[in-house]
């Protein structure tokens, strides 16, 4: 486990998401539905919903609409990506929209995020305080 973390407040989420919200309206695309995985996408693609005025949040699915806007909390790795990727009906079309960007990675060009990382550290969301705490006591 990372030793260095960054708490992040919901007030801080807030922000992100509304400049998030601010750069997909930017592209002048029309998503008639959001996407996300349960494990981490799930909060932040509720509150964009509401910016954007989505109703329809489609979560876990073997299959992603090409008009459906793909939102996680972190694009760090890449392996989330590389996995839904298969999923899209038309990856042409497909957009990526995450809180956070690692620093220092290639970015896909279907990515949007709000804010890069400062570094490497542990990003630790509201929602998942006592997951960070249940991890950093295990690798102790």
């Amino acid at each position: 486990m990372k030793s260095n973390y960054q708490n992040v407040s919901w007030t801080e989420i807030e922000k992100l998401v509304e400049t998030l919200s601010k750069k997909v309206l930017a592209m002048s695309k029309d998503f008639s539905s959001i996407s996300t995985i349960s494990r981490g996408g799930l909060v932040p693609a509720r509150l964009l919903a509401d910016h954007m005025g989505i109703d329809t949040i489609l979560v876990d699915k073997n299959k992603i609409p090409a008009d459906s806007l793909f939102v996680d909390d972190i694009y760090d790795s890449g392996n989330t990506f590389k996995k839904i990727l298969p999923k899209i009906t038309d990856p042409s079309n497909f957009v990526y929209a995450t809180l956070f960007a690692r620093r220092g990675k290639t970015y896909p060009k279907q990515l949007v995020y709000s804010q890069k990382t400062k570094g490497n550290e542990y990003i630790v969301y509201p929602w998942d305080k006592l997951e960070y705490k249940r991890l950093k006591d295990i690798s102790l």
